[in-house]
């Protein structure tokens, strides 16, 4: 596992993209898998920003990592309306390439098994972009998840909801459950970078680093990845 410590969140974002950058410059058709939240906002503003120096997205294949069971997306909290107002609208990638869950599947459990096969028809993933809970989850992902899991359905941790409360009006409007892509989905991909900002997640980060390969620290599996790259601030490594 490869940390890299700077200053402050845009310097992380900055890092993140030209990471992203890369990759796509690499593997114009690269499969990447990509996170939502807070945290990779300001990477997603800058791959905005390459692609309008020229920056080709169209031959890309999208996965995102989870989405809100019980919501559709035209719902402006869900992850298909985070993706399109982030980053989707405003680059020339194709949307039938791009994949996200179906929150509002009939059938959960068919859901995620459809949603795994799309992910190993298209290769697996190249690059998995992941941010961390204050409790250690990567994707939904809660503390106890058996690391061998491929996408489930996510029963949320009250810690969980109560950090993602503040995207809803209120606390009783955020769901309390969630497909995930799993933990073994996760380690499948051939690179994978996992950001964090802010003292809020020192706890969790130095967890994942540098206490043991535990699945009471989701995160943690990730140093059994050949390839992890840990971008973090200050902030969030003070503990490190």
């Amino acid at each position: 596992m490869k940390v890299v410590v700077v200053a402050n969140f845009d310097s992380m974002s900055a890092e993140v993209a030209k990471m992203v950058f890369g990759q796509i410059t690499r593997k114009p058709n690269s499969v990447l898998g990509l996170a939502t939240g807070s945290t990779p906002l300001g990477v997603y503003e800058l791959l905005v920003e390459y692609h309008a120096r020229g920056a080709d997205f169209s031959r890309l294949t999208t996965f995102n990592l989870d989405e809100y069971v019980g919501l559709g997306p035209d719902h402006p909290q869900s992850y298909h309306w985070y993706m399109n107002e982030n980053l989707f609208s405003k680059v020339n990638i194709n949307p039938e390439r791009t994949f996200i869950p179906d929150g509002l599947a009939p059938d959960l459990e068919a859901e995620c098994q459809r949603y795994e096969k799309l992910i190993q028809q298209a290769g697996g993933i190249d690059l998995q972009l992941l941010g961390i809970g204050t409790n250690g989850h990567i994707g939904f992902n809660e503390p106890g998840t058996e690391f061998g899991i491929e996408t489930h359905v996510v029963d949320l941790a009250e810690s969980t909801i109560r950090d993602n409360a503040r995207f809803f009006e209120s606390i009783d409007e955020v769901p309390t459950r969630a497909i995930s892509m799993g933990i073994k989905t996760i380690m499948q991909a051939k690179e994978v970078i996992l950001m964090a900002s802010g003292g809020s997640k020192a706890d969790a980060v130095y967890a994942a680093v540098r206490g043991p390969v535990t699945t009471a620290v989701p995160a943690s599996v990730l140093q059994l990845h050949p390839f992890a790259t840990v971008v973090v601030d200050q902030a969030a490594a003070s503990r490190l």
